[in-house]
C-alpha cells in the first residue's frame, strides 16, 4: 500500500492538479484565471487577451486551454480513480486538491445541459442529475478507501446551476475587452458569490440575499442590466426526489421575480405604495388593498430601486428598517410584513456628496455599500482599450439589425469616424451608441447634444438649428433641447436643474424626451 502523494506519479500531475483546483474556485473574469491556465497547461499553453470576455465577433467560439485543460483533466481523474483504492495514509490537503478536481471535471462535463435544460419549462429536463449523481458517487466513493466528500451531490448540482446561469449572463452581456469591463464583470461575479467560493458554497449560499447590493455609475451604463444579472443568478436548492429545482417554479422567468422601481420617476406617495403597498381607504384614491413590491417579491426574487439618490428623506428612513429588519409595514396599516426577497439599488449621483448635502442619509449608505458595484463609462472603456468601440458597436449593431448587420457595420463605423472626434465623449455612454447606431441606420446620420449641433453632422439643414431658426419647434421642444444640452455638458441632472432654475425631476423628464424624439426621427 502507498499514499496519496504517490499516487500522484509526477511533479507535473501535482502541478497540474493544484492548477486546476484553484482555476475552479477563482474568479473566471480576473487575470489571475489566466494566471491559473497557464500554470495548469505549462508549455501548452497558448497566448490569449489578459482578461476573459465574449467574442463579439464569434460569441460561440472555443477556448482552446479551457477545452485543453478539460481534456486532460478529465484522463488525470479518470487515472487518480483508479489509483485511488490502493491508497492508504490519505492526506486532508490530497483528498482536497481530487475532490476539487473531480467538481471542476463535472462542471465542464455538465455544463452544456445545464445550458440547455435552463432553456425550456419541459418536465423532466433535470434527468441528467442521474447521470451525475452516478459519476459523483463513482469518483467520489472510491471501492476500498474511507474517503467522504462531506457535500450533498444535489447541492453541489445547484451550485452548478448557479454557476452556469450567472456566466452565462455576465459573460454574454457585459461587453467590453478592455480592463474596465473586466473588473465590472468580475465585481458582478463576486457580489453573488463573494470572494471565497468555497466558503459560499459551504454556508454563505444561505445568506447573500440579506445583503442589499448598491450599483453605482453614470446614466446609460448598464446599472439595470447588472441588478438583472445579479437578480437571475440566485442560488436555487435542488430537489433530488423531484429531480427539479425547488422555489422558483418552471413557468416562472427571472423577469417575473424582478420587481423595479423607477425612484426619480414616480411621486414620493406612489413610490411608497409601489413598494411598500397600501389599505383601502389610507389616501385619496386607495379604493382597494394593494400589495406592494417588498410584500409581492418571493424569496428568491428580488427589488431593484433604480435611481436611489433620488429618495425622499421620509421614504429613506422606512427603506432603512426594511434593511435592518426585513419587516415593513404597507400604507395605513400597523400588520408587520417580511421582506424575504434580495433588495437591489443604483444610482448615478455620488452619495458621499449627498451626505454632505444632507439629501441621502448617511446611516442607510452604510447599510448599502458593504456589496458595491461601479459601472464604468464608455470614454472609460474606450481609453483603456480603443478596439472596445469597434467591439459594441458590432454588438450595438447586431443587436438592432438583426440579419443587415453585416451591411449596416461598415456604415455606421465610417460615419462615427468621419464626424465624430477620435476623443469624443459619449456622454450619453452606451445607451448613446445605440442611440446613434439606430440614427444612422434610419437617417444616414447622428446630431450628438452638444453646442455646435450646427456642425457636426452630414451638412444637411434638417435637424434642430435649422428648425429653430425657421420658428417651426414648440416651446416645449425647445426647452428639452437645452435641457439636454446642459445635462450633457455638466453629466448631472442636479446641476443642470440648477442652472435651468428648474427642478430636476422636470430636467430629467425633458432629457429623455428629447433623446426620445431623437429615436423616432
Amino acid at each position: 500500500m502507498y499514499n496519496f502523494c504517490m499516487t500522484l506519479s509526477s511533479h507535473a500531475e501535482r502541478r497540474f492538479l493544484r492548477a486546476t483546483a484553484s482555476l475552479g474556485y477563482s474568479n473566471p473574469f480576473l487575470p489571475e484565471r489566466i494566471e491559473w491556465e497557464r500554470a495548469a497547461l505549462g508549455r501548452e499553453y497558448q497566448e490569449s487577451a489578459p482578461v476573459w470576455s465574449v467574442s463579439v465577433a464569434d460569441p460561440d467560439a472555443d477556448l482552446p486551454n479551457i477545452v485543453r485543460i478539460y481534456q486532460k483533466l478529465e484522463a488525470l481523474v479518470e487515472s487518480l480513480h483508479g489509483r485511488l483504492g490502493a491508497a492508504s495514509d490519505l492526506q486532508a490537503e490530497d483528498l482536497a486538491a481530487y475532490e476539487d478536481s473531480v467538481h471542476a471535471l463535472l462542471y465542464q462535463r455538465y455544463y452544456q445541459s445545464f445550458r440547455e435544460a435552463g432553456g425550456h419549462a419541459a418536465n423532466g429536463r433535470w434527468q441528467f442529475y442521474k447521470q451525475f449523481l452516478a459519476d459523483w458517487n463513482r469518483y467520489l466513493h472510491a471501492p476500498g478507501t474511507r474517503f467522504e466528500t462531506g457535500l450533498h451531490p444535489a447541492h453541489v448540482f445547484a451550485c452548478f446551476h448557479q454557476i452556469q446561469r450567472a456566466f452565462q449572463s455576465i459573460f454574454y452581456n457585459i461587453i467590453g475587452s478592455s480592463m474596465p469591463a473586466a473588473r465590472l464583470r468580475a465585481s458582478i461575479w463576486q457580489s453573488i458569490f463573494t470572494h471565497d467560493m468555497r466558503r459560499y458554497r459551504r454556508t454563505l449560499y444561505r445568506r447573500v440575499s440579506d445583503f442589499p447590493t448598491l450599483i453605482t455609475g453614470p446614466s446609460g451604463t448598464g446599472k439595470e442590466l447588472v441588478a438583472r444579472a445579479i437578480a437571475g443568478s440566485r442560488y436555487i436548492p435542488f430537489d433530488p426526489e423531484r429531480q427539479e429545482f425547488a422555489g422558483r417554479p418552471a413557468s416562472k422567468t427571472v423577469d417575473e421575480t424582478f420587481f423595479a422601481i423607477n425612484v426619480a420617476a414616480l411621486s414620493p406617495a406612489l413610490i411608497e405604495s409601489e413598494l411598500f403597498g397600501h389599505r383601502r381607504g389610507s389616501f385619496t384614491g386607495a379604493i382597494a388593498d394593494r400589495r406592494g413590491w417588498l410584500e409581492t417579491c418571493p424569496p428568491l426574487g428580488s427589488v431593484f430601486l433604480d435611481e436611489l439618490g433620488e429618495m425622499e428623506p421620509l421614504l429613506q428612513v422606512k427603506l432603512l428598517r426594511v434593511i435592518e429588519t426585513r419587516r415593513f409595514s404597507a400604507v395605513g396599516d400597523t400588520a408587520v410584513r417580511e421582506f424575504r426577497g434580495k433588495l437591489i439599488a443604483a444610482t448615478n449621483r455620488d452619495l458621499r456628496v449627498e451626505i454632505r448635502n444632507r439629501r441621502f442619509r448617511e446611516d442607510l449608505y452604510y447599510r448599502l455599500c458593504a456589496d458595491l458595484i461601479r459601472t464604468p463609462s464608455l470614454r472609460e472603456q474606450i481609453d483603456a482599450s480603443p478596439a472596445v468601440l469597434e467591439e459594441l458597436t458590432l454588438f450595438m449593431v447586431r443587436r438592432v439589425a438583426g440579419d443587415e448587420a453585416e451591411d449596416c457595420l461598415g456604415e455606421v463605423q465610417q460615419w462615427i469616424a468621419k464626424h465624430l472626434p477620435a476623443d469624443y465623449a459619449w456622454p450619453g455612454n452606451y445607451r448613446e451608441l445605440e442611440q446613434c447606431v439606430r440614427n444612422v441606420m434610419i437617417r444616414g446620420a447622428y446630431q450628438p447634444v452638444t453646442a455646435n449641433d450646427a456642425e457636426v453632422g452630414d451638412g444637411q439643414e434638417d435637424g434642430f438649428p435649422a428648425n429653430f431658426r425657421a420658428g417651426k419647434l414648440k416651446a416645449d421642444e425647445v426647452l428639452a433641447y437645452y435641457a439636454a444640452l446642459v445635462y450633457r455638458q455638466t453629466g448631472s441632472y442636479e446641476e443642470a436643474a440648477r442652472r435651468l432654475g428648474i427642478d430636476r425631476r422636470t430636467v430629467k423628464t425633458r432629457v429623455e424626451a428629447y433623446l426620445d424624439g431623437q429615436q423616432k426621427c
